[in-house]
C-alpha cells in the first residue's frame, strides 16, 4: 500500500519487549519507568497474525526490535513464524549484542537474515559509561558470532552527538572496517522535542523515502517514530490497524511525547 504522499509502505519494525539489560543515556535516561506486564505484551501468535495481515497488504521487510529483543524467551520461534509467512523477503534484528554470542546460530537457523548491533564505543571504559555498565567484550564476541553464523551484513549502530568525526565514532568505524562490518552513525534524537536527522550510512531519518511502520510490544501501530497517532491491533484488528496507520503516516516527522525509545523500538 501507498501512504497519502505516494510512498510505498512495505517495512514493519516489530518490538517484542520494553525491557533492556543496558541503560544507555540516550535511550533510557532514567532507571525508573513502568514496564509492561507479561499479559500486556503481544504474544507470538498475535505478532504472527499482524505479520500475515501486513504481507497481504504488501509488506516484505520485517525487523525485530525492543527494548532488547533477545531478552524475550523463545525468540527463534517468532523468527520462524515470520520466515514462513508468504511474501517475506527480509528479516532483520536490532540488538545490543550482549546475548548474541549464544543466540546467533539458533536465530540464523530459524530464518533470520541479518543483524544490527548497537556499538557506541569500543573502548571498555567509554562503552561502560555510555551504556550504564555494559561489557564491550561481550558485545564484540556477539558480533563475531553473528559473522560466523552468516547473519550478514552485520551493521553497527553508533549514536553520535553530531557526526561520525567524533572520537568514539572514528574508533567504531575503524573496528568495523577491520572486521567486515558496516558502520552507521545515528545522530542523537529527542522524540519529545522533535529533534532528528538522517542517519550517516543508513536510510533512517530520511522522511521523503520512509517506507516503515512500527509495532510496539503493547500492540500499538505507529505511523512514524516522531508522531503521536497510534492504532491498537487488539482493538481494531491487525488489517484495520495497519490500514489506518498507513493512512495516518505524516509527510515528515514532528514530535512524540508518548514514550521513550525503549518503549517503541528504534
Amino acid at each position: 500500500m501507498n501512504d497519502p504522499f505516494g510512498r510505498p509502505i512495505d517495512y514493519l519494525r516489530v518490538s517484542v519487549t520494553d525491557r533492556c539489560n543496558l541503560r544507555c543515556w540516550y535511550c533510557a535516561p532514567t532507571r525508573n519507568w513502568n514496564l509492561l506486564r507479561h499479559e500486556e505484551l503481544l504474544s507470538f501468535d498475535e505478532i504472527a497474525q499482524v505479520v500475515r495481515a501486513a504481507t497481504a497488504l504488501g509488506f516484505r521487510k520485517f525487523r525485530i526490535t525492543g527494548g532488547e529483543p533477545l531478552l524475550r524467551p523463545g525468540l527463534p520461534d517468532l523468527v520462524q513464524r515470520i520466515a514462513v509467512a508468504s511474501g517475506v523477503t527480509d528479516i532483520g534484528l536490532t540488538t545490543n549484542g550482549l546475548l548474541l554470542a549464544e543466540m546467533a546460530r539458533p536465530l540464523r537457523e530459524a530464518g533470520l537474515h541479518r543483524v544490527n548491533v548497537s556499538l557506541d564505543a569500543v573502548d571498555p571504559a567509554r562503552f561502560a559509561a555510555i551504556t550504564g555498565g555494559g561489557d564491550v567484550a561481550t558485545v564484540l564476541a556477539g558480533i563475531q558470532a553473528a559473522l560466523e553464523a552468516n547473519l550478514r551484513p552485520v551493521k553497527l549502530n553508533c549514536v553520535v552527538e553530531r557526526d561520525p568525526d567524533e572520537p568514539d565514532a572514528r574508533a567504531v568505524a575503524a573496528w568495523a572496517a577491520a572486521h567486515g562490518c558496516e558502520a552507521r552513525f545515528i545522530p542523537h534524537m529527542d522524540m519529545k522535542r522533535g529533534v532528528f536527522s538522517k542517519v550517516f550510512g543508513g536510510a533512517g531519518g530520511d522522511c521523503p523515502a520512509c517506507n516503515r511502520l512500527r509495532l510496539s510490544s503493547a500492540g500499538l501501530l505507529l505511523p512514524c517514530l516522531f508522531s503521536e497517532p497510534a492504532f491498537n491491533v487488539r482493538e481494531l484488528g491487525a488489517e484495520e490497524a495497519l490500514r489506518r496507520a498507513i493512512d495516518a503516516k505524516p509527510e515528515a516527522g514532528g514530535r512524540c511525547s508518548r514514550n521513550w525509545m525503549h518503549g517503541i523500538g528504534g
